[in-house]
């Protein structure tokens, strides 16, 4: 008998308790076909869950397990990381709403760093009331490239569209400052590998966008495209990387340039995020390229002001679900075609058998 192919399992997050994370989250997997694709193990409470379930009139069946090593196939696994139900206000940000979701995401990059689940998927927290003394991290981002190692990217990404950052949760101000030659260098090529063994994308074309408006204007506007972008891209077009630019940002997503691209670099949170989240939002995913694991999340935050009420679209966290299964397979079948010179040559020699059949 042929051994049933491996499920991966989902990791996840339920971020802040008072926004609207458990909805999407139980929403998605509202959905029993869900489980034909992954197992996913939630890490929170049976009564957390069973409490929003009640709240939104949603009827689903879940399996208690002690740690995500037990996650069974073909159920909604929960490992209770706390045994009561926070009472939590909906729709406000507190410091227990912070606080459960930070529980919740240590113990499920815990296990994703562990190997006992195969991907992480985190619903959204808010940047202020999760701070405290051991955990002074602006975002995701990077608490997960401390933890995880690797060169982390905050990647936007849709089938046809996707953004990178150059600079991410920081202040506009000082934005600029970290814009250096070698920060440049290292998230293009960041980019690129993802977009190579995470996409599948062979010959990745990347356009990057200036910093200034219009690129400076030759210096006119700001002498950082001409001293720090432009000598950096040299360099790499001249080592044979297929990166382009720097395109005034003003005009590049309104003239549909960005279609002639397999990804775009943006120098700033809302350079990038703004035409992003126009163009996509609700189909939009949050990728976090360049780590040793991976990890997805919906394109919007916590939403305060429908938390609670059932109004909340469940569809980017669908979508950021199915993201991580798909970069999951293309990971590893890059990770077995390139450790594998043997199934390379035979890939090779397919090819040129096909070339000479045409």
């Amino acid at each position: 008998m042929q051994e049933e192919s491996h499920k991966p399992k989902v990791g996840i997050s339920v971020g802040d308790l008072g926004g609207i994370g458990c909805e999407v989250i139980l929403k998605t997997f509202q959905d029993s076909r869900m489980l034909d694709f992954c197992t996913p193990v939630i890490f929170a409470s049976g009564k957390t869950l069973s409490h929003h379930m009640q709240q939104l009139d949603l009827q689903l069946k879940f399996q208690g397990v002690q740690d995500a090593a037990s996650a069974i196939d073909g159920r909604i696994n929960v490992v209770n990381i706390w045994k009561d139900h926070p009472l939590v206000p909906e729709g406000k940000a507190t410091a227990e709403g912070g606080t459960y979701a930070i529980k919740s995401l240590r113990a499920a990059v815990k296990a994703l760093r562990e190997g006992d689940v195969d991907v992480l998927v985190t619903a959204p927290i808010n940047k202020k009331n999760v701070q405290n003394k051991d955990f002074q991290f602006p975002g995701h981002t990077d608490y997960l490239a401390q933890e995880l190692g690797g060169e982390s990217l905050m990647f936007m990404v849709t089938d046809s569209l996707k953004v990178g950052l150059l600079t991410d949760h920081v202040p506009v101000r000082e934005a600029p400052e970290l814009i250096t030659q070698k920060r440049i260098t290292a998230k293009l090529k960041a980019m690129e590998e993802s977009l190579i063994r995470d996409f599948a994308i062979r010959k990745p074309r990347i356009a990057v966008l200036g910093i200034n408006p219009h690129s400076g204007d030759e210096g006119v506007i700001g002498k950082e495209d001409d001293e720090v972008l432009k000598p950096a891209l040299k360099k790499l077009i001249d080592a044979g990387h297929l990166v382009f630019g720097p395109y005034a940002a003003d005009t590049f997503f309104a003239s549909d340039n960005y279609r002639n691209f397999d990804a775009v670099l943006a120098a700033y949170h809302d350079q990038g995020l703004i035409p992003f989240k126009t163009l996509s939002f609700g189909k939009g995913v949050n990728f976090t390229a360049g780590l040793s694991r991976i990890r997805t999340s919906p394109d919007h935050g916590t939403a305060y002001d429908i938390a609670g009420k059932g109004m909340a679209d469940s569809s980017s966290f669908t979508e950021a679900v199915f993201s991580a299964l798909e970069i999951f397979r293309n990971r590893t079948e890059y990770e077995g075609l390139t450790k594998n010179p043997l199934q390379k040559v035979r890939l090779k020699r397919n090819t040129k058998g096909k070339n000479r059949e045409k």
